[in-house]
């Protein structure tokens, strides 16, 4: 099971953290950290937008991704939520298996 981290922007910290225990509670995640404030410049629907959002990033696993990207869609407010997934190259062998000890 390979750890990745996910991203995941909200309209606000409330919708955040709702989504984000939620990952917790259902062992989807191992961690979720809410960053309050990013700026989000993007085109949607021919109009040009600037937001201020929150960002998520999620530590999780590939081989739990598809069932965390279903229940993120299937919860967030967004019609086309970003999610994003990144590998990663490294990171501590202690964490990445308390990560991985944390999902279902």
């Amino acid at each position: 099971m390979e750890v990745i981290v996910v991203y995941i922007n909200f309209p606000s910290k409330e919708s955040a953290c709702q989504i984000g225990t939620t990952l917790i509670k259902e062992q989807l995640a191992a961690c979720v950290n809410i960053i309050p404030s990013v700026e989000s410049i993007y085109q949607w629907e021919g109009e040009l937008c600037q937001e201020e959002e929150v960002m998520v990033m999620v530590k999780t696993t590939t081989h739990s991704y598809q069932k965390l990207e279903a229940r993120v869609s299937e919860l967030h407010p967004y019609q086309v939520p970003e999610i994003i997934a990144q590998k990663l190259v490294r990171g501590s062998d202690e964490y990445l298996k308390w990560v991985q000890g944390q999902l279902a």
